[in-house]
């Protein structure tokens, strides 16, 4: 059984333990917010874009463009997966990892057994989690320098050139995205985006527009405005992924830690108890000692 110095010295520790928690959550909270600010601000310029593209989609004129050229037969295939670099967020990395499991069978269901896939881990534990599966020649990990969960814009866009490069001269025939969409605090949706070929239905969701594009003069033509506009309308969801995925690793940071102070308060709790019913037995006990000696006497 446990003396009372020790328990006073567990419910201390306890005691901190939850004070840490406690700030450590409102920190993660912090960064939310300010990831929800970004992705508030990256929206109108996304949503531009895709306006833009809605107009020429529906002008009823040619255009041509690497990047939506859908491959017959697909052989190579690159994934990027969104993960941490830092730990104390619950689940986090490992739903993501199960849900990338998931997608690796069902292209090679899809594509053929032989079908060659490159992982790009985003972020170090998702990194650690890659290289456990990684078969060479059939799946292999990727990693690029800077690139990782804290990257700001400018990496991205470099990142985001770097795969488009690699689609267009033909090293990979399919890009892909497994990341978690942010909705709220509570809640973050594991999704899986293909980012290259681009699909039309995502260039089309920005087109509300009707016949009187017809009117419209296009300076260049078209099709240069088209693609000059697509890479731009990749980046930015590129950005739109990377933020989403850091909204999400907060916001599971900062369940995590609300559990972990949960629990903590728990526990301290169950320690006061036992601390105050051994304290009362100890002053129960040194009374009866009392008493017991004035009845020798």
């Amino acid at each position: 059984m446990a003396t009372l110095r020790e328990l006073k010295t567990r419910i201390g520790s306890v005691a901190s333990s939850e004070k840490i928690t406690g700030a450590m959550k409102m920190i993660s909270s912090a960064k939310v917010h300010k990831f929800e600010r970004s992705l508030r601000e990256l929206l109108p310029f996304k949503n531009q874009i895709q306006t833009i593209m809605g107009h020429i989609l529906s002008a009823g004129v040619e255009f041509h463009s690497p990047l939506i050229v859908d491959r017959g037969e697909v052989k190579k295939i690159g994934v990027v997966v969104y993960g941490s670099d830092d730990g104390l967020c619950g689940a986090y990395n490992l739903n993501i990892f199960k849900q990338l499991l998931v997608e690796i069978n069902s292209l090679k269901e899809k594509h053929g057994n032989d079908v060659s896939i490159t992982l790009y881990p985003v972020g170090k534990k998702i990194l650690k989690a890659c290289l456990k599966i990684e078969q060479p020649g059939k799946i292999d990990v990727k990693t690029i320098a800077s690139v990782d969960s804290k990257m700001d814009g400018k990496v991205v866009d470099t990142f985001t050139e770097n795969l488009r490069e690699a689609f267009s001269v033909g090293d990979l025939d399919l890009v892909e995205v497994v990341y978690m969409r942010y909705i709220s605090i509570a809640r973050q949706r594991l999704t899986v985006d293909q980012l290259f070929p681009v699909r039309a239905d995502l260039l089309l969701a920005g087109d509300s527009t009707t016949d009187e594009n017809q009117l419209y003069i296009f300076e260049p033509d078209a099709n240069d405005i088209f693609n000059a506009v697509l890479p731009m309308f990749v980046i930015s969801t590129m950005q739109e992924i990377t933020i989403e995925n850091r909204a999400s690793e907060q916001a599971a940071r900062v369940m995590a830690m609300q559990s972990a102070n949960d629990n903590a308060h728990k526990l301290q709790e169950q320690l006061q108890l036992e601390y105050n019913k051994l304290r009362q037995q100890s002053i129960t006990t040194e009374l009866l000692d009392i008493l017991g000696g004035q009845v020798e006497r």
